[in-house]
Formats: C-alpha cells, sequence, structure tokens
C-alpha cells in the first residue's frame, strides 16, 4: 500500500463521515438496503446454511425486526428523552388489538393492511397521551412505577374482557395483509420481511429527522438537566408528552404488523417480560444511537430464539452427557442472561455496545468530573491534617 492510498484513507473516511451526517435519510436507506441484501445472503454462508434453511432465517428476521421496531420506539421516551418507560409493551398490545379488530371473523371487519397500521400508530399515540398528560409531571423512579402499572392493567383488562377480545383463548383467524393487491401467504415469509425492512427504514429516517430538529434538541436537554431546560424556556411536559407519543405510535404499528403475521392476538403476548427484553435491547445497544439500538435488539432476539435453542439441541445430540450442561434449558434462563449482561454492562460499558459519540463524550465526562471531585476531597482532606508542629503546640 503506497504513502499516497494510507494518507487519502482518513481523508475519504472524513468526507464520508460528513456526508453521513449531512444526508442521514439518504445513508438509512442506503445502509438498510445493504442490511436487506445482507440478510438475504446470510442464511447460505456457512456456519448459519448448516442450521436450518434460508426460509426460517428470513421468517426469524422478519420477527426480529417488530423488535427492532420497538427498541426503536422505546429508544425515544428512554435513549432521547431519558424517561424510564416499564410498560411499553401495552402499547403494542394496543396496536395488534386494533388490527385484530379491524382485519378477522370476530368482528367481521376486513380493512386494508396500510391504513390499519396508520391506525393502530394513532389508537396507540392516543392511549400514549392519556397516559403521559396526567403522569409525566412525575420524574425517575415514580414515572417507571406507574408505566409498570399501566403495563400490568393493559394485558389484564384484554385477558377479563372476554365478551370484547375472546378472553385467554384471544382473538384469532385474524386476515393476512393484502398489500398492493398482493396477497401475502402463510408459507412464504419473504413479503414480511420486505415490508418489515421498509418499515422499519421509514421509522428510523423519521426519528433522525426528529433527533436533529429544535424537539430533539430539547428531549437531550431535558434527559441531561431537566430544571436547566425549564430554565431555558423548553416546555418539559409538551416535549416529554411528545416522545411518550412517538414511542407509543411505534410500538403500535409493531402491533400491527406482529398480528397479521401471527394471525392471532392474546393478552399472554404482551407480559412485561416483553418491556424488560425490549428495555435490555436498548441499554445493551446503546441508548441514544439509533443504529446501535437496531443492531441490539436484532442480536439479542436473534440470541434469545436462534442461539439458546441451537444450544439446548447441541448439548442434547451429544454423544457425551454432560452433566449440568445436557440436563440445562439455555431458553429458561435467557433473562437471568440479560441481568448478568446488563449488571456488566454497567460496570464496564455503561454507554451500551454501539453508542452514539455525543451520549458517550457525555458519560466520561460525567465519570472525570467525578474523579476530579474525588481527587479534590483527597487533596483538601489531607491539606487539612494538622503537621508535627501543629501537634507539638497543641501537646504543650
Amino acid at each position: 500500500m503506497t504513502a499516497t492510498t494510507l494518507a487519502g484513507a482518513p481523508g475519504l473516511r472524513a468526507r464520508l463521515g460528513r456526508f453521513s451526517s449531512q444526508h442521514r435519510s439518504i445513508t438509512v436507506i442506503v445502509g438498510m438496503s445493504i442490511v436487506t441484501v445482507l440478510l438475504l445472503l446470510l442464511p447460505y454462508v456457512p456456519p448459519f446454511s448448516l442450521f436450518q434453511p434460508q426460509k426460517v432465517w428470513v421468517d426469524g428476521f422478519a420477527n426480529a425486526g417488530v423488535y427492532v421496531l420497538l427498541a426503536l420506539g422505546l429508544n425515544i421516551v428512554v435513549g432521547l428523552a431519558g424517561l424510564l418507560d416499564l410498560g411499553y409493551a401495552a402499547f403494542f398490545a394496543i396496536g395488534a388489538y386494533v388490527y385484530a379488530y379491524g382485519a378477522s371473523p370476530f368482528t367481521g371487519n376486513e380493512f386494508p393492511f396500510l391504513p390499519m397500521l396508520i391506525v393502530g400508530a394513532l389508537v396507540a399515540m392516543m392511549f400514549g397521551v392519556l397516559l403521559g398528560a396526567p403522569t409525566l409531571r412525575l420524574r425517575g423512579d415514580y414515572l417507571a412505577i406507574v408505566t409498570l402499572g399501566f403495563g400490568e392493567i393493559v394485558p389484564i383488562v384484554f385477558l377479563n374482557a372476554e365478551r370484547y377480545t375472546e378472553g385467554t383463548n384471544g382473538i384469532g383467524g385474524i386476515y393476512r395483509p393484502d398489500l398492493l393487491g398482493i396477497p401475502f401467504k402463510g408459507i412464504d415469509p419473504f413479503p414480511y420481511f420486505y415490508v418489515m425492512m421498509a418499515i422499519v427504514t421509514i421509522v428510523m429516517v423519521l426519528i433522525y429527522r426528529l433527533e436533529d430538529s429544535r424537539i430533539g434538541r430539547a428531549w437531550m436537554a431535558i434527559r441531561e438537566d431537566e430544571l436547566a431546560a425549564a430554565a431555558n424556556g423548553i416546555n418539559t411536559v409538551t416535549t416529554k408528552l411528545l416522545a411518550f407519543a412517538l414511542g407509543a405510535s411505534t410500538a403500535g404499528i409493531a402491533g400491527v404488523f406482529n398480528a397479521s403475521k401471527l394471525t392471532l392476538v392474546s393478552p399472554d403476548q404482551f407480559l412485561f417480560t416483553v418491556s424488560f427484553t425490549v428495555l435490555a435491547m436498548v441499554v445493551l445497544g446503546g441508548m441514544g444511537n439509533i443504529w446501535g439500538v437496531a443492531a441490539g435488539a436484532f442480536v439479542i432476539y436473534n440470541i434469545q430464539v436462534v442461539l439458546l435453542k441451537q444450544l439446548n439441541a447441541f448439548f442434547e445430540n451429544l454423544p457425551v452427557h454432560i452433566p449440568v450442561l445436557s440436563d440445562l434449558n439455555f431458553v429458561e434462563y435467557q433473562f437471568l442472561l440479560y441481568g448478568v449482561a446488563l449488571v456488566l454492562m454497567m460496570l464496564f460499558r455503561p454507554e451500551g455496545l454501539f453508542p452514539s459519540r455525543q451520549r458517550k463524550r457525555e458519560l466520561h465526562a460525567t465519570e472525570e468530573l467525578g474523579e476530579e471531585d474525588a481527587a479534590g476531597e483527597i487533596v483538601g482532606g489531607m491539606g487539612s491534617v494538622p503537621g508535627n508542629d501543629e501537634i507539638a503546640g497543641e501537646a504543650r
């Protein structure tokens, strides 16, 4: 490699970085197109080709896209605005039941898929506003407790309102999407995969546009110091309410898609474990970084659904019985693994695996200030220790 090439590489990276920051929408569209192609080719590459056929992988990627959407929506609330939401699965459930009411034999309705995506997002947004309006004056743990309660109430309502929701059985027979006159077939995962990739791309572009706007800067100001943001003229309640509403609408879209793909919705699909899993995806991926959160959600979902099951099959099929590992069901311990991963992440990399540059600077700046304060306290304490002359004088 010549010296000219070495010298030109940093300049090329700098130009690409400037282009990416100035044209984020184009960067997202190109990046997601590349990701789509790579995901379609991945099942043919060893060792992935040894596990399962391409259709099964693509179906799993479409399912993972649901959690990517959920993580992107929760990232607005937690990562950008700094609000801890522990009941996010409730909005996911609302979107799913909206589609079940709009396209199933249970109600006799058969509305098109695309309008139902919009309706599901709007209804979930409305519930986000209804929850947020009286509660967003709360902060920290108090807000988290309220959202946790809301997340527990919604599935219980759907469970007990049997006349309207079929209770524990759920609403089945939901009609599959019919997009632009092309019906989706149950055994063909490719249409769902393409639609999910398109939805994720659109949502990412919109979030990037919001992040670069005055609203996004207001969210980040509230996240860092709500009192300072209010002192600078930001309406903190309205700004937080908007974050809550947009996060809820994204979960509603994910719920509509998930209901159309599974053709069944039931209350046990929206328990607290869903909210916890999505929160773990956001934290591990890197709060505030859109690409990081999407990558974290995709990786964690596939670890949960693919890797842990493959580990079970691997140890079960071993010719030699290993006392602990051969009898262990790794899927049952997924939340233990999440907990260990979160503890390790908070200790060694609190900004997440793929943090945004600003978030990384903020966290490390806080750590440096804390170290300086601690050093100052030590030096000050040493300065207050009496010397030998003072001790001798006191003795006299």
